[in-house]
């Protein structure tokens, strides 16, 4: 056994264990076992029945509000498991502070978080608070509901409806993140060149409407990753990354993201792929693999999402990773996702069409696909086998129509087509 961020061990009873029950009790639960020692060796206690005394009396006398717990003794009586479960009354504090786990240890929130946990245990999300600007206009969002629900008139009882306004606190930040002009912070796009030295293009859409945000950002994304193909008569859409799947990236970056932090979603292009940031990790009572599996869906802001759900800009069933999956299901490269605590990022690579290689052939195509013309020795180091198996391997995808060769002899130079 070893420690993670929801197993801690303690070899005796100290007062510190109280600190990850506050943890444990704020966000997912977990376990701590007593009696055993930082590297999972079991150690036993010498009366594990007074020690079940101290271990509740502590937590009884420590712990405000009370969490809930269970004690169960192990290893024939000479450990004991405290389980902890993410309690509905937060903020848990102990000596007045709270607590989280990062990674295995246990630190106290800052003031922020905090404050999240609070609304949290009132069970009140940011997005439903009151705004602070309650001289809102909603020129971009009334023609777009018009068009795509249908409705003759947009007035203060339609945003009623979509849970944007009330008679008690007005207009509430939903509303705001919505409204033509508001403060909230949008999205921050870079286009790089061959290195990140070089800028290409850089813009930054704040202080308006999510839905200009998103129109904004999606016509940065056509002038790079699309074009027209002249075929015949016809011209033909090429799409160098799968539209909706960055519409889909896009759209759970702004719904998904926490909106009490001042800082943007960043948006890196690159030849290869994009880079998209947004703050925040996955929303509490979900693990990673739920989330990225698509399993369980936890939305963070159940206004918005229902608002882009309306407009058709998103599902708001939480299949949004999935289906971009989905559409890169005949690509070579395939999307990343990396969830961190603060954090998610999604990696969108250049759709190439998987052409059915070899394990051996994927390796040489992956080098090629770096830079557009490779000779033998060039490639040669970072594959493991020699020049005369590379050398065939190149001349079979040149017959799949893979590989481009151009020149002779040693100048020979090969390319991806």
């Amino acid at each position: 056994m070893r420690e993670t961020r929801t197993k801690e061990f303690k070899e005796k009873i100290t007062n510190t264990f109280l600190k990850t029950v506050s943890a444990f009790s704020n966000y997912d639960g977990g376990e701590i076992f007593f009696g055993v020692d930082d590297n999972g060796n079991i150690k036993g206690l010498s009366d594990v029945k007074q020690a079940c005394l101290d271990i509740e009396n502590k937590i009884n006398d420590s712990i405000i509000p009370q969490p809930d717990y269970t004690l169960e003794l192990q290893n024939n009586d000479r450990t004991i498991k405290l389980t902890v479960k993410s309690g509905l009354q937060k903020p848990y504090l102990y000596n007045s502070k709270a607590y989280k786990r990062n990674d295995i240890a246990t630190i106290e929130v800052d003031t922020q978080e905090l404050s999240r946990l609070i609304l949290e245990g009132k069970n009140i999300k940011f997005e439903e608070l009151p705004c602070e600007d309650q001289e809102l206009t909603f020129n971009t969002l009334c023609p777009k509901l018009k068009e795509c629900i249908q409705i003759e008139t947009f007035n203060q009882d339609t945003l009623k409806t979509l849970n944007l306004y009330n008679n008690t606190i007005g207009y509430n930040n939903a509303a705001g993140i919505l409204a033509d002009k508001n403060h909230f912070p949008g999205i921050d796009i870079v286009k790089f060149g061959e290195n990140i030295s070089v800028i290409h293009k850089r813009a930054t859409f704040d202080n308006i409407s999510i839905l200009t945000v998103y129109e904004k950002t999606l016509e940065v994304f056509k002038d790079y990753y699309q074009y027209e193909e002249i075929q015949g008569a016809d011209r033909k859409k090429v799409e160098k990354i799968p539209e909706a799947a960055f519409r889909e990236a896009i759209a759970n970056a702004l719904i998904n993201r926490v909106w009490d932090v001042e800082s943007q979603i960043k948006v890196s292009m690159f030849d290869d792929r994009i880079e998209i940031i947004s703050p925040g990790g996955q929303p509490s009572g979900i693990t990673e693999d739920e989330y990225l599996s698509g399993k369980l869906s936890v939305l963070r802001n159940r206004n918005l999402a229902n608002v882009f759900y309306r407009l058709g800009f998103a599902e708001i069933f939480g299949t949004g990773i999935t289906r971009i999956k989905q559409l890169y299901e005949e690509g070579l490269k395939q999307p990343d996702f990396e969830v961190s605590e603060n954090t998610i990022k999604i990696v969108l690579p250049v759709f190439e069409k998987n052409l059915n290689l070899t394990e051996d052939e994927r390796k040489i195509y992956k080098i090629l696909s770096k830079k557009m013309l490779k000779s033998i020795s060039e490639i040669n180091p970072y594959i493991p086998f020699g020049k005369s198996k590379t050398t065939q391997l190149l001349k079979e995808m040149s017959k799949k129509g893979i590989v481009k060769i151009e020149g002779r002899g040693r100048g020979t130079k090969y390319m991806i087509k």
